[in-house]
This record gives C-alpha cells, sequence and structure tokens, in this order.
C-alpha cells in the first residue's frame, strides 16, 4: 500500500478553500481516488469542541498565546484521531487549513513569535508536514465581502480590523516566498473553475495520480 498525501488548502476570509476542495475531491473521486476532506480547527470530536471556542465569541475573548495553544491542541487531536490513520491506510487527506494558518493569524496577525509556533508545532505534530500546500490569495476587501455575504453566523475571525487581515495576507505570501516547492499560489481572484483548473493542474504536476 502507497502512502496517502496530505494536501492543506490555505488563505485568508472568503477566499474560496472550501468550495475548491470540494472541487478537488469531486476530480480525485471520478479517478477511482480513496481521500478524506477534513478542517481546522475541527475534524475530529475533541477537535471540533475547541473550535467552538475559537471561532464564537468577541475578538478579544483570548489572548494570542491562548489562542495559539487552543489551536495547537485542536491540531494535535485532529493528527493522532483522523489525519495519521488515514495517510497510514493509503488515503489522501485534504484539509481545510493546517499549521500555516497559525503561523499567518496567530503569529503575523497577532504576534506570537515564530520560535514559539515552530515549538508548539513540533510538540503538536512531529516531523508531519503536507505533500503540497495550496495557498489561495485574494485582496483582503474582496475575501472579507465575500464571507460576510455568504450568510450564516459571522465567524470571530472575520471581525477583527483590516490591519490584522492585512497581516494574516502578508504572512501567508511570506510563508510561499520560504517554501516555494511546499507552496503553491492560486489567484483566487480568477472564476471558480479556473481555479479549480490551477489547483488540478498543480496536483497532476506534483503527484502521480
Amino acid at each position: 500500500m502507497t502512502a496517502g498525501r496530505l494536501i492543506t488548502f490555505e488563505g485568508g476570509e472568503g477566499c474560496g478553500k472550501s468550495t475548491q476542495i470540494k472541487r478537488l475531491a469531486a476530480a480525485l473521486e471520478l479517478r477511482g481516488e480513496h481521500f478524506l476532506v477534513t478542517r481546522e480547527p475541527g475534524g475530529s470530536p475533541g477537535a471540533e469542541d475547541i473550535r467552538r471556542l475559537l471561532v464564537e465569541g468577541e475578538p478579544g475573548r483570548w489572548d494570542a498565546i491562548t489562542e495559539a495553544l487552543l489551536v495547537f491542541a485542536a491540531r494535535r487531536d485532529h493528527v493522532e484521531r483522523v489525519i495519521r490513520p488515514a495517510l497510514a491506510a493509503g488515503q489522501w487527506v485534504l484539509c481545510d487549513r493546517f499549521y500555516d494558518s497559525t503561523t499567518a493569524y496567530q503569529g503575523a496577525g497577532h504576534g506570537v513569535a515564530a520560535s514559539t509556533l515552530e515549538e508548539l508545532r513540533r510538540i503538536a505534530l512531529g516531523n508531519l508536514k503536507p505533500d503540497l500546500t495550496l495557498l489561495l490569495d485574494l485582496d483582503i476587501d474582496t475575501g472579507l465581502g465575500r464571507a460576510r455575504g455568504r450568510g450564516g453566523k459571522e465567524t470571530r475571525f472575520e471581525r477583527f480590523d483590516r490591519d490584522f487581515h492585512q497581516r494574516v495576507r502578508d504572512g501567508f505570501l511570506s510563508i510561499a516566498r520560504a517554501e516555494p516547492d511546499r507552496v503553491r499560489l492560486i489567484n483566487a481572484a480568477d472564476t471558480q473553475d479556473a481555479v479549480a483548473a490551477a489547483i488540478l493542474a498543480l496536483v497532476d504536476s506534483c503527484f502521480t495520480v
């Protein structure tokens, strides 16, 4: 049995990650691949409980370190109970957010030191890294407009100010510049069909599907 692949989708609010994960999953299904679609924070029962603590309430509900600790607690449970078993079984794992979001949101956005986040990542994940990260990049005003216009309850993160979201976007772009082999930039301002085609082409170029 071949090992599974971990593909993560990253980006700011309203960039279309959830839509594009569904599009890639549909393409993989047509090809007969075994895959799992999951998300962070969340993805396991315990992590979903922590997710509610993170996405509900007022923006200042947690300080930056507490927020980072909650994120990594959720991630540890998710990885141990869901992601590692799926990869060991040879499944592809498509994950809506992973540790790059923590680097961007809690690091660039809230100012938690990179060394602190790296240590938390080491404790929670060991040497686990995505095989491919797709960064859907979109200007923050368009993204926030999409997020707030899609209906449903606004998340706590959407209520942070514009400067916070600009720092988050800059943080993601910095990650892409630092790790170009793993993190591939996608223009999320394009049409859904064009974005889906670009993602499938990247997956095909990186892996034998």
